[in-house]
């Protein structure tokens, strides 16, 4: 009797704090270009994208600040960077579109997801506007209130 499949998901890491912090006006998928012990890293789920931010350096898209933490048994014989910039892989026009965007209209890129997509590890970034004071709290008081409405449908069925 063969063992049922457990539900695997996709999804390495998620930067929750970019979409308090920011409007996602449009999502781009990036590839990205890893080192092996990274990636084994990523399959061990030891990613953490929360002070990462995307920087425009020569036409070139670069993640900063991602903390990959290296495993004993992965990388014996080099000497891991955790933290080290990472090249971000995209179509030429979208990386031109996404350049204008940032220089002329004042948006910037948050990177927002990390995931597997056919055995890559791809990143979605937004192009993103910085929220205001007030509309973070906005934005906490609508959390509160889905979370309130919840609970009530809840207890009152």
């Amino acid at each position: 009797m063969a063992k049922p499949k457990k539900a695997q998901s996709n999804t390495i890491a998620t930067n929750k704090k970019a979409r308090f912090d920011f409007f996602i006006e449009e999502d781009f998928e990036a590839g990205l270009v890893l080192e092996g012990w990274e990636v084994k890293s990523m399959r061990a789920g030891r990613v953490q994208l929360k002070e990462s931010y995307v920087t425009i350096h020569k036409g070139e898209l670069f993640l900063h600040g991602a903390h990959i933490s290296p495993l004993n048994s992965a990388s014996t014989h080099i000497i891991a960077d955790p933290v080290r910039k990472r090249k971000l892989l995209m179509k030429g026009f979208e990386i031109s579109r996404l350049i204008g965007q940032v220089e002329r209209a004042g948006y910037t890129i948050a990177p927002l997801d990390l995931y597997w997509s056919r055995g890559r590890a791809k990143l979605k970034i937004g192009l993103a506007k910085g929220k205001k004071q007030h509309d973070k709290r906005a934005t906490i008081k609508e959390r509160d209130w889905k979370r309130e409405q919840h609970r009530v449908l809840k207890g009152g069925s």
